[in-house]
């Protein structure tokens, strides 16, 4: 059992963060990143050619997280591998001692910047996830033996805050039989529209970790508006951001705000500050004061 499994399994109120792999093979600024929040977080999501532009291995930076004595949370995509590489960097991954796992079916590829690059695509998360669960039992997705068993812990996302919630319930369900043990959720600003999902969620009886995204300033609101399908920032936080003298730590403090209400409502947060790691110290210190 990993360490954050234990956490969730104790109904302790766990802390992650998001942590991209550089565009290049230096990965000296990265695990300075990740070392920076070694006390303040639980464990890392190592994201995988996110928004499909081509970034390090997620697989070989997960695997140097644990050598630095951290535990990484491995983003595997299906856009970018077959069954057969979906399942030979999942036995790479057990033998390197990453035991959490996000599979995820993947951006689409106009999004990034390979654009004549083709999706595989020959899974999608569910499928993923059976092949996990299946691998955990001793055996590949089409129930050939393996040597041995795997021991992950698998999660998956939800969008919490949709227009549709019964859409994503019903997929958050599918997900649960095939094996997700946690959810991560996609960014959370409407917090009544969170309760609601919560109080769906219920009766699923899983592990719920709310994102939390930094708004760094007005402009970055707008393109976040233009980038981010599905997201939905509150007036009243774009006045607030448009109005600051310092929009940076006015963002470090809506997400401290945000932070603080979703305690007892959920098991966890997962904070996303995307080329700015330092500031989720600022962000939990400043949680600390409210």
């Amino acid at each position: 059992m990993s360490t954050f499994q234990e956490r969730l399994s104790k109904n302790e109120f766990v802390i992650t963060a998001e942590v991209c792999p550089p565009k290049g093979p230096d990965t000296k600024e990265f695990l300075e990143k990740a070392l920076l929040l070694k006390d303040h977080v639980h464990a890392f999501n190592v994201t995988d050619n996110q928004r499909s532009v081509m970034r390090f291995s997620a697989l070989v930076s997960s695997h140097l997280l644990v050598q630095a004595g951290l535990e990484p949370i491995f983003q595997i995509s299906c856009r970018d591998r077959n069954s057969l590489a979906l399942e030979s960097d999942l036995l790479g991954a057990s033998r390197l001692g990453i035991q959490n796992l996000l599979p995820l079916t993947g951006d689409p590829i106009r999004a990034g910047d390979h654009q004549l690059a083709k999706g595989v695509f020959e899974f999608e998360s569910v499928k993923l996830l059976q092949t996990i669960k299946k691998m955990n039992n001793g055996f590949d997705f089409y129930d050939n033996p393996i040597d041995g068993k795997t021991n992950f812990f698998a999660g998956a996302v939800v969008n919490p805050t949709a227009p549709n919630i019964n859409t994503h319930l019903k997929r958050m369900e599918k997900k649960i039989e095939a094996g997700a043990k946690f959810f991560q959720t996609q960014a959370v600003f409407d917090l009544k529209a969170f309760e609601v999902f919560m109080k769906e969620a219920q009766k699923f009886n899983t592990k719920i970790i709310a994102g939390i995204l930094l708004i760094r300033s007005h402009k970055n609101v707008n393109y976040l508006r233009h980038h981010v399908p599905g997201l939905n920032i509150p007036e009243a936080l774009k006045q607030e951001l448009k109005d600051s003298s310092n929009p940076m730590q006015t963002g470090v403090e809506i997400a401290a705000r945000q932070i603080k209400s979703l305690q007892g409502l959920c098991h966890g947060v997962h904070l996303m500050a995307i080329k700015y790691e330092e500031k989720i110290v600022d962000i939990l210190n400043h949680v600390k004061t409210l």
